[in-house]
C-alpha cells in the first residue's frame, strides 16, 4: 500500500530528528524555521577545527550552494547526497525540493560564511566543487537533510566516499520512519524521484488535490522560462528568452515573472 503522509508545497511535511517525536509543519518558511532553530539547539555538533571556512554567497537548491573560492564565485556540490529539483529545466519543480532548498537555506540563515570538508576529489565532471558542508556551529548540512527525509544517499563514486556508510545509516532510519520522500512508496528510485509515482499516490489519498497540485505544477513549469544565473563574479543576472545568450545560459534558477527575479536579487540581462 502507498503510504502518503504529509507533504509541503505539494502537500505537506514531517521533519523530525529536532525531537525525540517527529514535528508536523506546513510549508510556510516561518514553519520550517522554526524546525530548524530546534535542530541548531540540539543537533550534534562536529569538529570543523580541521576545515576550511568560505565566504557564503548563495543557497541554490537543497544539495548546492555557492561560495567565495580563491576569489572566484563558485558552486559546490554536496557531496554523496541528492536533493529533488526545484528549478530544472526539463524536470522542473520535483516535490520535496522546495522544502530541501528551504531547510537549507534556514540552516545556513544568519551566517556569511560555512565550513568545507573536502574528500580525495575536489571536482566533478561540471568543474564544481564537492564537499562536506557544515555550519558555523559545527552541523552537517548532508546529515540533516537526509535525517529529515528531504535527500537521498546519491552519486557515490570512488575515491570519495569517505561518509558513505554514515550517510547511508542515517537514510536507513528515515526510510524506516517514512519521512519527507520516504512517505511515498516508489517516489525514490535509483536514477532521481519519480514524479508520476508520486501524484499517484496522492490520487490515491485525495484525487482532486492530485488533479489541482498536477495543474499548477505543469502549468508554473510551462510558464516559468526566465533564467536566472550567477556569474564568476557573483554577479545575479536574469536573461528573459529571445534575448541574445538566453539559449546558451545555463540556469540556476527559473523565474515566471520579472518582478519575482527582482525580488531573489537578480538584475535583467543588458541584452
Amino acid at each position: 500500500m502507498k503510504k502518503l503522509l504529509l507533504a509541503l508545497f505539494f502537500s505537506t511535511l514531517i521533519i523530525s530528528g529536532c525531537t525525540e517525536e517527529s514535528s508536523t509543519v506546513s510549508g510556510k518558511a516561518e514553519d520550517i524555521q522554526g524546525i530548524v532553530a530546534s535542530i541548531k539547539e540540539t543537533a550534534e555538533k562536529h569538529d570543523i577545527s580541521k576545515f576550511e571556512e568560505y565566504e557564503l554567497q548563495d543557497v541554490i537548491d537543497g544539495d548546492t550552494i555557492r561560495i567565495k573560492y580563491n576569489g572566484s564565485s563558485e558552486k559546490v556540490r554536496f557531496l554523496l547526497v541528492d536533493t529533488p529539483e526545484t528549478n530544472h529545466e526539463t524536470l522542473g519543480v520535483q516535490p520535496f525540493g522546495p522544502e530541501a532548498k528551504e531547510f537549507a537555506k534556514q540552516l545556513l540563515a544568519g551566517q556569511d560564511t560555512v565550513y568545507l570538508e573536502f574528500d580525495v576529489s575536489y571536482r566533478d565532471k561540471y568543474k564544481r566543487l564537492l564537499a562536506y558542508v557544515y555550519t558555523k556551529d559545527g552541523i552537517s548540512v548532508q546529515e540533516q537533510l537526509l535525517k529529515n527525509g528531504l535527500a537521498r544517499v546519491a552519486y557515490i563514486y570512488d575515491p570519495n566516499t569517505k561518509h558513505v556508510d554514515w550517510f547511508k545509516s542515517i537514510q536507513k532510519t528515515a526510510q524506516q520512519s517514512a519521512i519527507g520522500i520516504w512517505s511515498v512508496e516508489d517516489y525514490v528510485t535509483n536514477r532521481g524521484y519519480d514524479k508520476e509515482a508520486y501524484y499517484d499516490a496522492v490520487k490515491d489519498e485525495n484525487p482532486t488535490k492530485a488533479d489541482e497540485d498536477d495543474s499548477n505544477n505543469t502549468s508554473s513549469n510551462e510558464s516559468c522560462k526566465i533564467k536566472g544565473n550567477i556569474n564568476s563574479k557573483g554577479n545575479k543576472i536574469y536573461h528573459m528568452p529571445g534575448q541574445r545568450d538566453y539559449d546558451n545560459t545555463v540556469a540556476e534558477e527559473m523565474f515566471c515573472t520579472e518582478e519575482d527575479a527582482v525580488e531573489n536579487g537578480f538584475v535583467p540581462a543588458k541584452q
